[in-house]
Protein backbone atom coordinates (compact mmCIF):
# COMPACT_ATOMS: atom_id res chain seq x y z
CA UNK A 1 0.00 0.00 0.00
CA UNK A 2 1.61 3.65 -0.94
CA UNK A 3 2.32 5.72 1.86
CA UNK A 4 3.74 8.38 0.38
CA UNK A 5 2.35 11.75 0.26
CA UNK A 6 2.33 13.30 -3.20
CA UNK A 7 2.66 17.35 -3.87
CA UNK A 8 1.46 17.90 -7.56
CA UNK A 9 3.48 21.14 -8.22
CA UNK A 10 1.56 23.04 -10.92
CA UNK A 11 -1.88 22.21 -11.23
CA UNK A 12 -2.45 22.76 -14.67
CA UNK A 13 -4.46 20.28 -17.29
CA UNK A 14 -2.19 17.53 -17.09
CA UNK A 15 -1.00 18.17 -13.56
CA UNK A 16 -4.88 18.20 -12.47
CA UNK A 17 -5.55 14.66 -14.73
CA UNK A 18 -2.72 12.81 -12.79
CA UNK A 19 -4.33 14.12 -9.14
CA UNK A 20 -7.69 12.68 -10.73
CA UNK A 21 -6.12 9.57 -12.03
CA UNK A 22 -4.46 8.82 -8.53
CA UNK A 23 -7.57 9.22 -6.66
CA UNK A 24 -9.57 7.21 -9.25
CA UNK A 25 -7.08 4.37 -9.05
CA UNK A 26 -6.68 4.26 -5.42
CA UNK A 27 -3.41 4.64 -5.15
CA UNK A 28 -3.15 7.43 -3.45
CA UNK A 29 -5.95 9.12 -0.59
CA UNK A 30 -7.17 12.56 -1.06
CA UNK A 31 -5.21 13.53 1.86
CA UNK A 32 -2.66 12.01 0.87
CA UNK A 33 -1.84 14.62 -2.12
CA UNK A 34 -1.10 18.25 -2.69
CA UNK A 35 -1.92 20.61 -5.74
CA UNK A 36 -0.38 23.80 -5.72
CA UNK A 37 -1.62 26.17 -8.39
CA UNK A 38 -1.17 30.81 -8.29
CA UNK A 39 -4.99 30.68 -9.30
CA UNK A 40 -6.63 28.26 -6.86
CA UNK A 41 -10.17 28.36 -7.88
CA UNK A 42 -9.11 26.30 -10.96
CA UNK A 43 -8.35 23.70 -8.48
CA UNK A 44 -12.16 23.65 -6.85
CA UNK A 45 -13.10 20.09 -8.19
CA UNK A 46 -10.27 18.57 -6.45
CA UNK A 47 -10.57 20.26 -3.52
CA UNK A 48 -14.68 19.13 -3.40
CA UNK A 49 -12.69 15.75 -3.45
CA UNK A 50 -10.86 16.30 -0.63
CA UNK A 51 -7.43 17.33 -1.94
CA UNK A 52 -4.85 20.41 -0.26
CA UNK A 53 -4.38 23.03 -2.76
CA UNK A 54 -1.90 25.97 -2.18
CA UNK A 55 -0.57 28.38 -3.58
CA UNK A 56 2.65 28.09 -1.59
CA UNK A 57 4.69 25.41 -3.40
CA UNK A 58 7.84 25.01 -0.76
CA UNK A 59 5.28 24.22 1.94
CA UNK A 60 3.68 21.24 -0.40
CA UNK A 61 7.00 20.14 -0.94
CA UNK A 62 8.25 20.25 2.56
CA UNK A 63 5.03 18.22 3.71
CA UNK A 64 5.42 15.45 0.86
CA UNK A 65 7.75 13.15 0.01
CA UNK A 66 6.78 12.50 -3.93
CA UNK A 67 7.49 15.60 -5.96
CA UNK A 68 5.32 15.71 -8.98
CA UNK A 69 6.44 18.43 -11.65
CA UNK A 70 3.94 19.47 -14.00
CA UNK A 71 5.15 23.22 -14.85
CA UNK A 72 5.16 25.39 -18.40
CA UNK A 73 8.56 24.65 -19.45
CA UNK A 74 9.21 28.67 -19.48
CA UNK A 75 8.96 29.15 -15.96
CA UNK A 76 10.74 25.69 -14.37
CA UNK A 77 13.54 27.33 -13.72
CA UNK A 78 12.36 30.34 -12.12
CA UNK A 79 10.24 27.84 -9.71
CA UNK A 80 12.63 25.77 -9.15
CA UNK A 81 15.07 27.45 -8.59
CA UNK A 82 13.49 29.46 -5.81
CA UNK A 83 12.52 26.21 -4.39
CA UNK A 84 16.29 24.09 -4.36
CA UNK A 85 16.70 24.48 -0.97
CA UNK A 86 13.26 22.55 0.07
CA UNK A 87 14.35 19.50 -1.56
CA UNK A 88 15.86 16.48 0.63
CA UNK A 89 17.55 13.79 -1.01
CA UNK A 90 17.12 11.62 2.28
CA UNK A 91 13.24 12.15 1.67
CA UNK A 92 11.96 13.42 -1.65
CA UNK A 93 12.05 11.94 -5.16
CA UNK A 94 11.12 14.29 -7.91
CA UNK A 95 9.20 13.36 -11.22
CA UNK A 96 9.06 16.09 -13.97
CA UNK A 97 6.44 15.51 -16.28
CA UNK A 98 7.42 18.63 -18.20
CA UNK A 99 7.90 18.76 -22.00
CA UNK A 100 11.18 19.50 -23.22
CA UNK A 101 13.52 20.15 -19.87
CA UNK A 102 15.63 17.14 -19.83
CA UNK A 103 16.99 15.53 -16.83
CA UNK A 104 20.71 17.27 -16.74
CA UNK A 105 18.55 20.67 -16.41
CA UNK A 106 16.46 19.20 -13.49
CA UNK A 107 19.71 18.54 -12.05
CA UNK A 108 21.48 21.31 -12.35
CA UNK A 109 18.46 23.55 -10.56
CA UNK A 110 17.67 20.96 -7.83
CA UNK A 111 21.16 19.32 -7.19
CA UNK A 112 21.63 18.00 -4.09
CA UNK A 113 21.61 14.01 -5.50
CA UNK A 114 17.98 13.91 -5.26
CA UNK A 115 16.64 11.06 -7.00
CA UNK A 116 14.53 12.66 -10.36
CA UNK A 117 12.33 10.75 -13.17
CA UNK A 118 11.55 12.36 -16.12
CA UNK A 119 8.11 11.00 -17.18
CA UNK A 120 5.96 11.89 -20.06
CA UNK A 121 2.53 11.02 -19.76
CA UNK A 122 -1.05 12.08 -21.62
CA UNK A 123 -4.52 13.45 -20.51
CA UNK A 124 -5.81 9.98 -20.88
CA UNK A 125 -4.10 9.61 -17.48
CA UNK A 126 -7.19 10.81 -15.71
CA UNK A 127 -9.01 8.04 -16.76
CA UNK A 128 -6.58 5.78 -16.27
CA UNK A 129 -5.28 4.47 -19.68
CA UNK A 130 -2.36 7.25 -20.31
CA UNK A 131 0.77 5.46 -21.88
CA UNK A 132 4.21 7.46 -19.77
CA UNK A 133 7.10 6.99 -21.05
CA UNK A 134 9.48 6.91 -18.37
CA UNK A 135 13.72 7.37 -17.68
CA UNK A 136 15.36 8.54 -14.46
CA UNK A 137 18.98 9.34 -12.77
CA UNK A 138 19.79 8.60 -8.75
CA UNK A 139 17.32 6.37 -8.72
CA UNK A 140 17.48 3.23 -6.52
CA UNK A 141 15.60 0.50 -7.70
CA UNK A 142 13.31 0.31 -5.11
CA UNK A 143 12.48 4.32 -6.37
CA UNK A 144 12.33 3.11 -9.89
CA UNK A 145 9.58 0.15 -9.05
CA UNK A 146 7.27 3.15 -7.08
CA UNK A 147 7.14 5.35 -9.62
CA UNK A 148 6.63 2.82 -12.19
CA UNK A 149 4.12 1.02 -10.46
CA UNK A 150 2.47 4.59 -9.84
CA UNK A 151 2.26 4.97 -13.41
CA UNK A 152 1.31 1.98 -14.38
CA UNK A 153 -1.86 2.35 -11.95
CA UNK A 154 -3.01 5.11 -14.73
CA UNK A 155 -2.53 3.44 -17.88
CA UNK A 156 0.93 1.63 -19.18
CA UNK A 157 4.06 2.51 -18.29
CA UNK A 158 7.27 2.20 -20.88
CA UNK A 159 10.73 2.63 -20.00
CA UNK A 160 12.96 4.13 -22.87
CA UNK A 161 16.34 6.23 -23.19
CA UNK A 162 15.95 9.68 -22.50
CA UNK A 163 16.69 10.78 -25.93
CA UNK A 164 13.26 9.13 -26.88
CA UNK A 165 11.67 11.35 -25.02
CA UNK A 166 11.06 13.87 -27.10
CA UNK A 167 10.19 11.32 -29.78
CA UNK A 168 7.49 10.02 -26.76
CA UNK A 169 5.77 13.71 -26.47
CA UNK A 170 5.06 13.69 -29.75
CA UNK A 171 3.56 10.33 -30.23
CA UNK A 172 1.99 9.74 -26.87
CA UNK A 173 1.03 12.97 -25.57
CA UNK A 174 0.58 14.88 -29.01
CA UNK A 175 -0.86 11.67 -29.88
CA UNK A 176 -4.30 12.19 -28.07
CA UNK A 177 -4.97 14.80 -30.40
CA UNK A 178 -4.07 13.34 -33.32
CA UNK A 179 -6.54 10.75 -32.47
CA UNK A 180 -9.40 12.77 -31.59
CA UNK A 181 -8.80 14.71 -34.94
CA UNK A 182 -9.25 11.44 -36.50
CA UNK A 183 -12.34 10.58 -34.48
CA UNK A 184 -13.75 13.82 -35.67
CA UNK A 185 -13.05 13.80 -38.69
CA UNK A 186 -15.01 9.76 -38.52
CA UNK A 187 -17.82 11.78 -37.26
CA UNK A 188 -18.27 14.03 -39.93
CA UNK A 189 -18.49 11.74 -42.41
CA UNK A 190 -20.78 9.57 -40.26
CA UNK A 191 -23.25 12.85 -40.36
CA UNK A 192 -22.72 12.96 -43.90
CA UNK A 193 -23.79 9.81 -44.63
CA UNK A 194 -27.00 10.19 -42.34
CA UNK A 195 -26.26 9.43 -38.76
CA UNK A 196 -27.13 12.42 -36.40
CA UNK A 197 -23.76 13.89 -34.49
CA UNK A 198 -24.04 11.74 -31.16
CA UNK A 199 -24.41 8.55 -33.14
CA UNK A 200 -21.87 9.05 -35.18
CA UNK A 201 -19.43 10.36 -32.58
CA UNK A 202 -19.97 7.16 -30.69
CA UNK A 203 -19.57 4.98 -33.34
CA UNK A 204 -16.44 6.48 -34.27
CA UNK A 205 -15.15 6.50 -30.67
CA UNK A 206 -15.62 3.16 -29.96
CA UNK A 207 -14.50 2.28 -33.52
CA UNK A 208 -11.10 3.38 -32.91
CA UNK A 209 -11.21 2.21 -29.26
CA UNK A 210 -11.88 -1.94 -30.39
CA UNK A 211 -9.55 -1.35 -33.25
CA UNK A 212 -6.45 -0.29 -30.47
CA UNK A 213 -7.48 -3.24 -28.43
CA UNK A 214 -7.32 -5.80 -31.55
CA UNK A 215 -3.84 -4.85 -31.25
CA UNK A 216 -2.67 -4.73 -28.06
CA UNK A 217 -4.89 -7.55 -27.06
CA UNK A 218 -3.50 -9.47 -30.15
CA UNK A 219 0.02 -8.59 -29.99
CA UNK A 220 -0.81 -7.84 -34.06
CA UNK A 221 0.77 -5.12 -36.98
CA UNK A 222 -2.22 -3.01 -38.09
CA UNK A 223 -1.99 -4.11 -41.45
CA UNK A 224 -3.01 -8.06 -40.53
CA UNK A 225 -5.76 -6.23 -38.70
CA UNK A 226 -6.70 -4.22 -41.85
CA UNK A 227 -6.21 -7.33 -44.37
CA UNK A 228 -9.33 -8.80 -42.03
CA UNK A 229 -11.58 -6.31 -43.58
CA UNK A 230 -10.67 -5.02 -47.15
CA UNK A 231 -12.27 -7.91 -49.24
CA UNK A 232 -11.48 -7.70 -53.05
CA UNK A 233 -13.23 -4.69 -54.50
CA UNK A 234 -15.27 -4.18 -51.42
CA UNK A 235 -16.57 -0.59 -49.82
CA UNK A 236 -13.21 -0.82 -47.29
CA UNK A 237 -10.41 -0.67 -49.52
CA UNK A 238 -11.75 1.89 -52.22
CA UNK A 239 -12.53 3.79 -49.29
CA UNK A 240 -8.78 3.08 -47.45
CA UNK A 241 -7.38 3.89 -51.13
CA UNK A 242 -9.41 6.86 -51.67
CA UNK A 243 -7.73 8.24 -48.24
CA UNK A 244 -4.13 7.42 -49.42
CA UNK A 245 -4.73 8.78 -52.78
CA UNK A 246 -5.64 12.51 -50.64
CA UNK A 247 -2.44 12.06 -48.50
CA UNK A 248 -3.85 10.30 -45.25
CA UNK A 249 -1.02 8.60 -43.99
CA UNK A 250 1.56 10.79 -45.10
CA UNK A 251 -0.76 13.85 -43.63
CA UNK A 252 -0.45 12.19 -40.26
CA UNK A 253 3.76 11.01 -40.63
CA UNK A 254 4.28 14.85 -41.93
CA UNK A 255 2.14 16.17 -39.08
CA UNK A 256 4.22 14.00 -36.26
CA UNK A 257 7.66 15.36 -38.03
CA UNK A 258 6.35 18.91 -37.80
CA UNK A 259 5.71 18.86 -34.33
CA UNK A 260 8.79 17.10 -32.83
CA UNK A 261 10.79 19.85 -34.89
CA UNK A 262 9.07 21.97 -32.92
CA UNK A 263 9.99 20.32 -30.11
CA UNK A 264 13.58 19.92 -31.06
CA UNK A 265 13.97 23.72 -32.29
Amino acid sequence: MNTKKIAIIGGGNLGVAIAEGLLKSGFATSQQITVTRRTLSRLQSLKDQGVTITDNNQSAIENSDVIIVALKPYNVKEVLEGLKKSFDPKKHLVISVVTGVFLKDLTAIVDHGVPMFRAMPNTAIAIQESVTCLCQTNATDSQISYVTDLFNQLGLTISIDEKLMDAATVLGACGIAYALRFIRAATQGGIEIGFDAKTANLIAAQTVKGAAELLLKGNRHPEEEIDKVTTPKGCTIVGLNEMEHRGFSSSLIRGIGASYNKIIS
